[in-house]
């Protein structure tokens, strides 16, 4: 599988003291997706009510700051990595960021990790070779833009922030 490919590269992140701005991709993968008994716990706890639990996602990683990213199972019938990629950010700041796994592969290879896709996903990057070789074996011809991957996943769902929303207390 993709990820586990994903999982063999180092994610490097770096803060440049000098010009006050961060370098790489701060994200670490699971190496499963968290059990479901976690992801309620965490669900609860962030969303403020004990009448959810998070099933309907498969978080895979987290960032340094413990915001979550994870598979949202909206599509009946298609398979995990067919599902978009959502992020819910440890400040409440939630969107898709990913239409499917292929796209996020394409975002790592563009040298974005979930959470700087979410926040700023037009910023000037470097490409990562190896990230870009697992995006070129699993997702072939999708190369795009984080820009337009992630405007391409909240186009199909714009409604995930509102959903996210009304769980919350």
């Amino acid at each position: 599988m993709a990820l586990a490919e994903v999982a063999e590269v180092d994610f490097t992140w770096e803060w440049d003291d000098e010009t006050d701005e961060a370098r790489g991709c701060d994200f670490e993968l699971y190496d499963w997706f968290e059990a479901p008994e976690k992801t309620a716990w965490w669900f609860r706890l962030w969303t403020g009510n004990d009448e959810v639990d998070g099933g309907e996602f498969r978080f895979f990683g987290t960032t340094g700051g413990g915001d979550y990213v994870g598979f949202w199972l909206v599509r009946p019938g298609a398979a995990i990595i067919e599902q978009p990629v959502v992020y819910l950010g440890s400040e409440g700041g939630c969107g898709v960021i990913a239409r499917d796994l292929g796209d996020l592969l394409w975002v790592f290879a563009n040298g974005l990790g979930p959470a700087e896709a979410f926040s700023d996903p037009g910023r000037e990057t470097q490409p990562d070779a190896a990230f870009e070789a697992i995006a070129e074996r699993h997702a072939p011809g999708r190369r795009r833009s984080p820009a337009e991957i992630v405007a391409g996943g909240r186009e199909e769902f714009p409604g995930f922030p509102g959903l996210i929303g009304a769980m919350c207390r």
